[in-house]
């Protein structure tokens, strides 16, 4: 894999932020999707943006077993063994307004997808990619990384129920990987999400729900105000009103808690409407629309607790429009927590393209767009900071 990148974020009163997101040519086109993967807190549409990856990783575990790539199997046991090797150019790698450094990174990663049938309709897979971050002018930001989508799943099926129990993690540094992080390279750390779901499949009708544990601890002593652990709530009710179109609504709830007392714990709840068209096999079509509230809690010393409410909305498409290329893109408005403040409202916009050069050979391109402004900041008080921030 070979990643470009040169990455500005504009924003008023503070210092500006970097964001890279790769332009990659990878060896295995099936890793695009959790390689991009971007870490985000707790929050009430966390869960359900979490529910979805989910649901669509399901739907890939449960594709039959025998089409399944694989480079060692003993029986019905199957381990696929793949590497990636990337190269990142940041031409700000503090995240700093003056004074910039750029550097070249190196990423090698191997990753190891394992899968075994207990029975016919029980299946436990094993999925995790190791790597490491080599930065060529700054020995002391590289380390070791666990990938986006890392797991160990097992699926359970009894007539019309799906059971899928998860635990999902990964250990990432990315400053890049945060619209409000600035004036650091060791933005980071350790997630873990521990669950269930339960899918009740009646053909015309789909009832679904979820229930996450969520631990984060920070790599660095400079954010570890943000450890904490959260309790994810999700809900879902489809109908299928036309063969490729389904409708439905959707609810969510978290609760978290932080460990140190810089920001203010807090629960939110969200509730809205989706729809699901399959107008054609390579087209896909997801929108999402709904209000979400916060109620913070005074459990900070330094940031004044203030109750938060906002519409949310979500369109993602994604479309195979040849045997080789195919793009996606998602757009919408949110409201989530921050990092330097309580919570983070945004506008974003996040095209991508891949195209599949040759057998097992694939460029992948991304874009990111976000307009978003966050509360009053336990950093020097700074309030309603407004930003702009670009990627690609």
């Amino acid at each position: 894999m070979l990643n470009s990148s040169s990455p500005y974020a504009f924003k008023s009163d503070q210092p500006w932020n970097s964001r890279k997101s790769p332009v990659s040519l990878s060896v295995q086109g099936w890793l695009t999707a959790s390689i991009l993967a971007i870490t985000r807190f707790a929050t009430a549409q966390e869960a359900l943006q979490n529910f979805m990856a989910d649901d669509a990783s399901a739907e890939a575990r449960n594709s039959r077993l025998d089409s399944q790539p694989y480079t060692i199997r003993t029986g019905d046991f199957r381990l696929l063994v793949a590497s990636s090797l990337g190269l990142d150019w940041n031409d700000n790698v503090n995240t700093t307004r003056e004074n910039t450094e750029e550097d070249f990174i190196l990423k090698p990663m191997a990753h190891f997808t394992a899968s075994h049938p207990i029975s016919r309709q029980n299946i436990l897979t094993f999925n995790i990619g190791v790597g490491y971050d080599h930065y060529f002018n700054h020995d002391n930001y590289g380390g070791f990384r666990l990938q986006s989508g890392s797991e160990i799943s097992l699926d359970i099926s009894v007539k019309d129920f799906r059971v899928n129990l998860h635990d999902r993690f990964q250990y990432t540094q990315d400053p890049a990987s945060q619209s409000s992080v600035a004036n650091t390279a060791r933005y980071g750390g350790f997630d873990n999400r521990a669950g269930l779901t339960v899918t009740w499949d009646l053909q015309d009708v789909l009832f679904s729900l979820g229930y996450d544990h969520q631990n984060f601890s920070s790599l660095s002593r400079e954010f570890e105000y943000l450890d904490r652990a959260a309790e994810l709530l999700v809900a879902r009710a489809g109908f299928r009103v036309h063969p490729t179109l389904v409708l439905g609504a959707e609810g969510s709830g978290a609760f978290t808690g932080y460990d140190q007392k810089l920001l203010n714990d807090s629960a939110s709840y969200s509730g809205g409407v989706y729809g699901d068209w399959h107008p054609g096999l390579k087209f896909k079509v997801q929108p999402r629309f709904g209000y979400v509230l916060y109620d913070f809690d005074q459990t900070s010393r330094s940031v004044q607790a203030v109750d938060q409410d906002s519409w949310y909305a979500d369109l993602t498409a994604s479309h195979q429009f040849s045997d080789v290329m195919s793009y996606s893109f998602s757009v919408g408005h949110e409201l989530r927590l921050g990092i330097q403040s309580d919570s983070v409202e945004a506008w974003y916009f996040r095209p991508s393209f891949t195209w599949n050069l040759i057998k097992n050979l694939s460029l992948n391109m991304y874009l990111a767009y976000e307009h978003g402004k966050q509360g009053t900041s336990n950093q020097n008080a700074v309030s309603d900071e407004t930003y702009d921030w670009f990627g690609g």
